[in-house]
Order: C-alpha cells, then sequence, then structure tokens
C-alpha cells in the first residue's frame, strides 16, 4: 500500500516505499534469527554484516577511492561541528568556512570556539541567495581546512562545482548526499546526517581519508571525539545506531536496483523541473527565494503575501501534499524533494501550485 500523502518535510523526511516494505517485513524476525535488528547485540554477526554492508554499498555508490574509511557515528551532523576543529584546527592554524546558510554559520560558529575561524566566502549579505563563486574563496594562511555545505535545505541553493585546494576540504552533505555522483577524492572528510536523504534519525556517516584519521589537535581529546577511535573499532567503539544503520543499508541497495546515482540525479532534475517550471512561469505569483545555484533537492518560495502562504500549505495538507512550510528565517513555502521523492509527488505539487494559482 502507497503513502496516503506526499512527505515534503526537510528532515526527517520521506523514505523509499520498499525500504519501508522490507523493514516491515523483516521488523519481528530478521532473515530467520527469531529476533528484531532492534534486539540484536551490536557484536552479532547479522549485525557486522549489515554495517559492513552498509559500508561496501556506500563506497560502491559514491566511488569511494582506497584510502577513505566510512564511519557510522551519531550525534548527528551538529556533532561533527565541533568534532571537526577539536581534531584538525591547531593553535597556529586557522579554519576556513564558507558560509551559506544556517548550517554553515553553526558550524563556524562551533569552530569559533576551538580556535582561529575565518570565513573564506560568505554570501549572507544577499540572504544566502545563491552560492560563491569559486574565483572568490579566499582562503587564510596557514589554513587546517576549508569547510562548505553542499547543499542548503533552508535557502534553496547547492554546490554546482566544488573548489580543488591544496588544503583539506570538509563538507556537510546532510541534505543531498547520493543524490549525484561526484568526486570523492577531491574532499577530506564528507559527513552527513541521515535524515534527510540517506535514511532515518540516529546516524551520521563520516567519509574520511586515512592521512586526516590520525591527527588530532588536541592530545586530551576524549577518546569519543576521535575519528581515528572509532576508525580502530570499525564504527564500534560503543554501541551504534544499529537500526538506524540497517535502514541506511536498505536505502543503499534501494539506490543500487534503482540505477546508482547517474539515474538519481536524472531523476532529481526532472522533479525539480516540474517545480521550478511553474515559479518561473508564474513569477507575479510565485518568488524563488535562490537566485541561483538552485537546489534539486529543497526548493523554496514565497507567495504574494503571508495569508496566501498559510492558505497553500493548508490546503496542499487536504489534498495529501504535507510538509510544505517554509523555514522561519525566510518563510513562504518549501517543498523538499529528496531521492526518494517520487516523480508522482513533484508532479502533483505542480499541478496543484498551477491550480492554486489560477483561483488565486
Amino acid at each position: 500500500m502507497m503513502n496516503k500523502v506526499f512527505n515534503f518535510y526537510p528532515g526527517p523526511a520521506t523514505l523509499p516505499q520498499p525500504v519501508l516494505e522490507t523493514a516491515r517485513t523483516e521488523l519481528l524476525n530478521y532473515r530467520d534469527s527469531g529476533m528484531s535488528v532492534m534486539e540484536m547485540s551490536h557484536r552479532s554477526k547479522p549485525i557486522e554484516n549489515v554495517i559492513a554492508s552498509a559500508e561496501a554499498n556506500l563506497k560502491e555508490l559514491l566511488k569511494i577511492p582506497e584510502g577513505y574509511r566510512v564511519l557510522f557515528l551519531q550525534g548527528g551532523a551538529t556533532s561533527q561541528f565541533f568534532m571537526i576543529p577539536f581534531n584538525f584546527l591547531t593553535k597556529d592554524q586557522t579554519a576556513n568556512y564558507v558560509l551559506t546558510g544556517s548550517f554553515a554559520e553553526k558550524a563556524y560558529k562551533e569552530a569559533l570556539k576551538t580556535g582561529s575561524a575565518h570565513t573564506a566566502a560568505s554570501t549572507k549579505e544577499e540572504k544566502f541567495r545563491s552560492i560563491p563563486k569559486l574565483e572568490d574563496i579566499s582562503v587564510s594562511d596557514n589554513a587546517a581546512y576549508l569547510h562548505l555545505t553542499s547543499n542548503n535545505t533552508i535557502y534553496g541553493t547547492q554546490w554546482q562545482q566544488f573548489p580543488q585546494l591544496s588544503i583539506p576540504v570538509v563538507a556537510d552533505m546532510s541534505s543531498d548526499i547520493l543524490s549525484r555522483p561526484f568526486d570523492v577524492s577531491n574532499f577530506d572528510l564528507i559527513y552527513a546526517g541521515a535524515q534527510k536523504n540517506l535514511g532515518p534519525a540516529g546516524v551520521t556517516v563520516v567519509i574520511i581519508s586515512e592521512k586526516l584519521i590520525n591527527i588530532s589537535a588536541q592530545a586530551k581529546l576524549p577518546d569519543m571525539l576521535k575519528y581515528s577511535v572509532h576508525a580502530e573499532k570499525d564504527s564500534m567503539f560503543n554501541t551504534p545506531p544499529t537500526f538506524p544503520v540497517y535502514i541506511v543499508n536498505l536505502v543503499l541497495e534501494w539506490i543500487k536496483e534503482n540505477g546508482g546515482l547517474e539515474k538519481m540525479a536524472a531523476r532529481n532534475q526532472e522533479k525539480a523541473d516540474m517545480v521550478y517550471q511553474v515559479i518561473d512561469q508564474n513569477p507575479d505569483f510565485y518568488q524563488g527565494h535562490a537566485i541561483s545555484d538552485r537546489s534539486l533537492m529543497n526548493i523554496s518560495f514565497r507567495l504574494p503575501n503571508e495569508d496566501l502562504e498559510k492558505e497553500f500549505v493548508h490546503s496542499a495538507e487536504k489534498v495529501g501534499l504535507v510538509g510544505l512550510k517554509g523555514h522561519r528565517s525566510v518563510g513562504g513555502i518549501r517543498a523538499s524533494i529528496y531521492n526518494a521523492m517520487p516523480v508522482e509527488g513533484c508532479a502533483a505539487l505542480a499541478a496543484f501550485m498551477l491550480a492554486f494559482r489560477k483561483t488565486h
């Protein structure tokens, strides 16, 4: 049975229907074990196999080269905001950040609590309506790393090209990982909270180069905050979030079965085009927030006034289009159309937008 609604919430977000059906089938008795995945010891062979399979599937889909590790951690992407400077920012270095939205700013503020941080580029003055040009990124002397946020869920912008630098490049890819192919070797660390485009809340995926793993800026750093400890213990330094990792692995298998990242990218472009076309063809009624570098994952737009926006959200819910209220810092409407959003969902939203425009 299909979902009764199309879920446009930004996260936790919609999951692929086949993944939910498999999880339902296996919930009480995982592969004739007599137990649920949620009941199994993380030291048991089935859970070890789940974690190993998830790592292998992620490496295959992203074409992760040799010299990288995949970790499954807890604490959300927000914990990475401070783990990264804790591990890699020394007293004589400066952390560099490209500010393109709210989460990039939060990561920058966490780095300031640890040491010196520099704004390498920012689009804050234009209300984060675009991504800085590569030539406008100005890296400081003694840079420890450059941090960027690949997709901005609130403002609806997304990097189209990534910088290639001699210093480590770190990326928060929470909301667009696995949505398109990219070259992992351009990054030394990639992290992603699962709850937007990868799985349920509760697990954070970290892809880290081995050359970074053993760097620690603070010798007295607690073991729980050291990437080297988590890598040495194969993501089992403490009890990992086993059920979220299990769902992540099902999502990875679903992506493989549906053509990999190339097919995901084409499908995501098709979905986004449906909604952007309505916005572009009705500029007197729908105003997109992003002026360039428009996201294929999150589409933020306004209507002529707030009363209409409230009515839009309310009316959409009545026809099964839920989660469309925009973030408070931008207002308006936001449609999050991650990998798991079916094409039919975007088609239904586009048709609703046209009908709402006609009657208002």
